[in-house]
């Protein structure tokens, strides 16, 4: 999608953070953008910044954990700007803790927003995005943890894995239909998803649970939100599959995937295996790439 210019884009969790960065960055390129957000008073007081730049904004309340929010929510979005080019799934929340030791509410919490969040905005504006036939991209956010997995940061992680395979997925199912699809893995960004539990429904324990300060350290010491929207921007201009914003931490990939492939290695020396004809199967059709 070259051209932005006078499109549309839709974002959740976007009233801070990475969120807000990538309205503010979509809004200097010339688009409108739909701010959805669980934060009220934090909604209005980005929208109103937005405007006083001269873009064209709107927000609406939204739990993204709830499908039937979403789709109120994208209503407003078609009612207010005729039409959504692109969808930044981009809400997201923190929870981790020694194996065996994390809440099931915290489970609950982090599945339902990091990942069910993805799936109900994407099924909420896949037909629309279809119908329009003006093509389209979706943002989803992962991270750096959708890669990598430091211990303790579990349930976080299995949420960000799965928007990766998400991602993966639809890309290519959607690439014939000129709806791009790209997966954005941040490292540590000055975002406020540190202090994620201030928004945390009574659902799912409330708000009061303590915050994570070592966590707080990292993310208040990431990099400014602003490059990571400017760096969305490219990404949808440019079609790009995965949005990385620390190229950093190429190394850390790199160790993992070493690790996959000793893995194979020792598959491959395996007195259990030898001899085996393993079936074929079409693997550049499954290709995710």
């Amino acid at each position: 999608m070259r051209d932005v210019s006078g499109r549309t884009a839709f974002i959740t969790g976007g009233a801070s953070g990475i969120g807000l960065a990538m309205a503010e960055a979509f809004g200097a390129a010339g688009m409108s953008v739909m701010l959805a957000d669980i934060e009220e008073i934090a909604l209005a007081e980005a929208v109103a910044g937005l405007e006083q730049r001269q873009i064209r904004a709107a927000g609406v309340l939204c739990d993204v954990a709830h499908r039937a929010a979403l789709q109120s929510a994208a209503e407003k979005a078609l009612e207010t700007f005729g039409k959504v080019h692109v969808v930044c799934n981009n809400a997201g929340v923190g929870a981790g803790g020694p194996v065996g030791e994390v809440a099931a509410a915290d489970w609950d919490w982090v599945m339902e927003v990091n990942l069910m969040g993805v799936v109900y905005g994407m099924e909420t504006f896949l037909p629309h995005l279809r119908a329009h036939g003006e093509g389209g991209y979706v943002v989803n956010t992962a991270s750096m943890a959708g890669l990598i997995s430091p211990p303790g940061m579990e349930p976080y992680c299995a949420s960000k894995y799965a928007v990766v395979a998400l991602s993966e997925g639809w890309a290519a199912q959607l690439a014939p239909e000129n709806i791009g699809v790209g997966v954005l893995c941040p490292g540590f960004v000055k975002t406020n998803i540190d202090r994620s539990r201030r928004n945390r429904p009574d659902r799912f324990g409330g708000p009061d649970a303590p915050e994570n300060l070592a966590a707080s350290e990292f993310v208040q010491g990431g990099i400014d939100p602003a490059r990571v929207g400017l760096r969305v921007l490219e990404a949808i201009q440019n079609d790009e599959r995965y949005i990385f914003t620390h190229p950093g931490m190429r190394a850390a990939v790199q160790d993992r995937f070493s690790r996959i492939m000793t893995g194979f290695d020792q598959a491959d020396a395996s007195p259990a295996l030898q001899g085996l004809e393993e079936p074929v199967f079409p693997v550049e059709g499954m290709s995710p790439g």
